[in-house]
């Protein structure tokens, strides 16, 4: 198969986009935001579905968790179907099944009915996402639109994303709690009337065989390593997490040795030997990463020890968002003056810088430094992402575009998860160990309070002024001495998608 770079001659001979790729980027979009939304919203809804279904802990973290464990292990499988049957076809079918089970979700009886909603959303959301980045290679086959295009892709997920929480404010503050669910519907009944009229069908012209068995492993092996890792992040270290680590890997490992022996793989292996290829995942993957493990920390610290509401300490991260908006589209014009590998690298520096503002605040990290943080941060994530994603798809063959596309949607969902489980839990750790509890706190109160710095200052409210307030006052150090590990963390993964950025990009 040939995987060469395209040259200047390649790209200046290609069509430019008109009227109707233009519109059709614009219905691509649609199910592009509604996952954002729906990655956000959710929690607002909770203390009312607890309340409404009465769920165990246990349940309620899988109302959460089953929808994004899915959607991980089945990006890849679903990536190659898109390419065998259509891309178009595929995200006509999950938008289908998305809008439909999302009513259901929304009037689910008990916690178990909606685990299985959620669960049904995660596979309908497989078919989605690849199917939106794939197509948009195949619609707009110039470069420079792409670039565009892919900016205008990446830029909808951080948009989405804001919008979320007021999305959801608005309508718990007047409707039930399904009403989250059911804004899918008006969402998706455009899309499912302008796709087939805007959007052209595309397809791997030579598919092969269907495999079955490397489907399987595929969602095995994803799966398991997403279960994993949300295990240790809840649990801890134990034979389970060892357990489902052993399936990730052995699942992995059959995947691949079936890819390579396969005439028609459904995942062309060979791509991962493309540096510039394997070094955009690797910086999808970093730069979510790092911007999901700085968001579990710093929204903590604006409302828990500076006191902030959450409206108030949401508005402090707009300026962020605006920045992560703003670089993901400037770059499109700045790589015309300024080759790919440096501007992806600049952008990553722009997010180390942020994480080194936390760490060199250290206790003193004010409000109005976690805003600069955040904006240096999401400039960087912005620039970042838009580009990685577009070397993704554009040194991946053209038939290759599904299972290519689903590879960098999975590293984006197991960067999420890895932000909250790698940098969520280095904050946890050293809070647990660092917290000093004050003489005169019963055990039972001690035990909640090393658990989260909610439970410390919930406990700190109910014992006496004088030790409440040490207790308060050293579950705040603590805390920021765990954003403080945090931040340095987050720094040092920074530098190495750097260097990743300045040797695998360099031929991108």
């Amino acid at each position: 198969m040939d995987i060469r770079q395209p040259t200047i001659a390649d790209q200046a001979s290609e069509p430019r986009a008109g009227r109707r790729e233009w519109a059709a980027l614009a219905v691509l979009m649609l199910p592009v935001l509604l996952i954002a939304i729906d990655n956000t919203v959710l929690g607002f809804a909770l203390p009312q579905i607890a309340l409404d279904l009465e769920p165990t802990a246990a349940q309620q973290l899988w109302i959460v968790d089953a929808y994004s464990l899915v959607l991980a292990g089945l990006l890849v499988a679903m990536g190659g179907l898109g390419d065998r049957f259509g891309r178009r076809r595929m995200l006509l079918i999950g938008a289908t099944g998305f809008a439909l089970v999302s009513v259901l979700a929304a009037f689910a009886p008990t916690a178990t009915a909606l685990i299985a909603a959620r669960a049904a959303l995660g596979l309908f959301g497989a078919m989605l996402m690849p199917s939106t980045l794939s197509l948009i290679r195949s619609t707009f086959p110039h470069r420079g639109d792409r670039r565009l295009a892919i900016a205008v892709w990446a830029t909808a997920f951080s948009v989405g994303s804001a919008v979320g929480p007021t999305v959801g404010g608005l309508l718990l503050e007047h409707f039930a709690w399904g009403s989250v669910f059911l804004m899918a519907v008006p969402v998706l009944l455009p899309l499912l009337v302008l796709a087939p009229l805007l959007v052209r069908e595309s397809r791997d012209p030579n598919p092969g065989r269907l495999d079955p068995i490397g489907v399987v492993l595929s969602i095995v092996a994803l799966g398991a390593l997403a279960a994993g890792i949300k295990h240790v992040a809840v649990d801890g270290l134990d034979l389970v997490a060892l357990a489902l680590a052993l399936a990730a890997v052995a699942a992995g490992w059959a995947f691949v040795r079936r890819m390579r022996a396969s005439a028609a793989p459904m995942l062309d292996i060979d791509l991962l030997r493309i540096p510039a290829f394997s070094g955009a995942i690797a910086i999808n993957l970093l730069s979510v990463m790092a911007l999901v493990g700085a968001l579990f920390f710093l929204t903590q610290h604006l409302q828990l020890v500076e006191g902030l509401s959450t409206l108030d300490a949401a508005l402090l991260l707009v300026p962020g968002t605006i920045a992560m908006v703003a670089t993901g589209l400037g770059v499109v014009a700045l790589v015309r003056h300024m080759p790919a590998h440096r501007v992806v690298a600049l952008g990553l520096a722009s997010s180390m810088a942020g994480y080194l503002v936390v760490a060199l605040a250290g206790d003193q990290l004010s409000p109005l430094l976690v805003a600069v943080a955040y904006g240096l941060l999401g400039a960087g994530v912005g620039a970042a992402e838009t580009l990685s994603n577009e070397i993704v798809v554009s040194t991946a063959p053209p038939e290759r575009a599904g299972a290519a596309s689903a590879v960098s949607e999975t590293a984006y969902e197991l960067g999420a998860v890895l932000g909250t489980a790698v940098l969520g839990g280095v904050v946890s750790a050293v809070y647990r160990s660092s917290l000093a509890v004050p003489a005169g706190v019963g055990a039972a109160d001690a035990a909640a309070a090393r658990e989260t710095l909610a439970g410390a200052l919930d406990v700190a409210d109910r014992i006496p002024e004088g030790l409440g307030a040490a207790l308060a006052e050293a579950a705040k150090a603590a805390f920021d001495a765990g954003a403080l590990a945090t931040a340095l963390t987050g720094a040092a993964l920074m530098a190495v998608a750097v260097v990743v950025a300045l040797r695998a990009l360099r031929r991108a």
